[in-house]
C-alpha cells in the first residue's frame, strides 16, 4: 500500500457538509483505506476575492491504486458532489480534491503532478497537512516544518473536526 494525502476544498453549496460528504467517499474508495483527516479549515478564498470563503482538509489514506487511477476516483467523487469544471483558474466550486503526494514519488503527467504544484505556498494545505503529518518530508527533500514555519496563516482557522466535532 502506498501512502497518499489529498486536499479538500469547497467553497459552493454548504461547504462544511461538502467536506464531510467528501470525507465519506473516501472511506469508501476501492483497494484504499483513509486512515486520518484533519480538522475542516476555514480559508479566504485563492484568486478571485468575490467569492465565499473556503472549507479545507487534508486527508491521509493508503492505496493500492496507481496515481491515474486514483486521480479518476477522485474525480469521480467530485462530479458526485456537483463539481462543473470551467476554465475560471481558482474559481468557487462545491468540492476540489486534489492529489498532493503519492508516496515518495514524483509524477510529472499531462493529467496530475505530484507533489502538487501549489501546496508549498498554500496555508490551507500546509497546515492541515502537518496536523496529520508533522514529520512528513516532501519528495525533494524538504521538511514540511520548513514549509509551515514560512508560511502566513492569512487569517486561516479550525472550523470543527472532520466528523463533525
Amino acid at each position: 500500500m502506498i501512502e497518499v494525502f489529498v486536499a479538500i476544498g469547497s467553497n459552493l453549496a454548504e461547504p462544511l457538509g461538502q467536506a464531510r460528504r467528501a470525507i465519506a467517499a473516501l472511506a469508501t474508495l476501492p483497494e484504499s483505506e483513509l486512515l486520518q483527516t484533519s480538522h475542516l479549515y476555514g480559508s479566504r478564498p485563492m484568486g478571485p476575492a468575490d467569492q465565499p470563503d473556503y472549507v479545507n482538509a487534508v486527508a491521509r489514506l493508503h492505496t493500492r491504486l496507481g496515481p491515474l487511477a486514483l486521480l479518476d476516483e477522485l474525480q469521480r467523487i467530485e462530479l458526485a458532489q456537483g463539481r462543473v469544471r470551467k476554465d475560471e483558474r481558482w474559481g468557487p466550486r462545491t468540492l476540489d480534491l486534489d492529489l498532493l503526494l503519492y508516496g515518495e514519488e514524483i509524477i510529472r503527467h499531462e493529467r496530475l503532478t505530484v507533489p502538487h504544484y501549489g501546496m508549498k505556498e498554500r496555508e490551507f494545505v500546509l497546515l492541515p497537512l502537518a496536523e496529520i503529518a508533522p514529520s512528513l518530508v516532501l519528495p525533494c527533500g524538504t521538511p514540511l516544518t520548513e514549509l509551515v514555519a514560512r508560511c502566513p496563516r492569512n487569517g486561516l482557522e479550525i472550523l470543527a473536526g472532520a466528523a463533525g466535532e
